[in-house]
């Protein structure tokens, strides 16, 4: 995450109501805003498991 109060954190690794709070302000149209939608689908399917190893691979 590139600023706020998580800056510095992977995308995976931001909390749920974080992405829940931009999902309900509305994604705007930037990479950084794709992403986080995209992270937000991870999270809401609990697909976070799947993605762990590509942080462990650094």
């Amino acid at each position: 995450m590139p600023f706020g109060k998580y800056a510095g954190r992977p995308l995976l690794l931001l909390p749920e109501p974080y992405l829940v709070w931009f999902k309900q302000q509305g994604f705007p149209d930037t990479k950084l805003d794709s992403q986080l939608a995209m992270m937000y689908e991870v999270k809401l399917n609990g697909l976070e498991q799947m993605l762990m190893p590509l942080l462990e691979k650094k």
